[in-house]
């Protein structure tokens, strides 16, 4: 569910004290995103907030949730919007969130 290879980089990348505040700023934006996303009654900025979720993730170590992302959003670019269990990337990222809160803020 996470890289905690790509965690452990990131780390390493920004610095233990600057850590912190990437996470922060990665969940509010993240948590904001999908909350519009379960409040939104069309799919017209579906394509584009799976693109921005996806990559946003990816560079957190949120693999599973990175990977449905992708797979939505290749989805909605091709007109198939229905197909993207919106429902599982939900929970993707609420158990990814879950986890990564618990190992690195315990």
């Amino acid at each position: 569910m996470i890289d905690w290879d790509r965690v452990a980089e990131l780390r390493d990348e920004v610095g233990a004290e600057d850590f912190r505040e990437v996470v922060d700023l990665f969940l509010e934006e993240v948590d904001e995103v999908i909350k519009r996303m379960k409040a939104m009654s069309d799919s017209s900025s579906l394509e584009q907030d799976l693109h921005f979720l996806k990559g946003s993730s990816l560079n957190l170590g949120f693999a599973a949730f990175s990977a449905l992302c992708r797979d939505g959003e290749k989805a909605a670019r091709e007109g198939r919007s229905e197909v993207i269990n919106m429902a599982k990337i939900f929970d993707s990222y609420a158990q990814s969130r879950s986890e990564f809160i618990s190992r690195t803020v315990a």
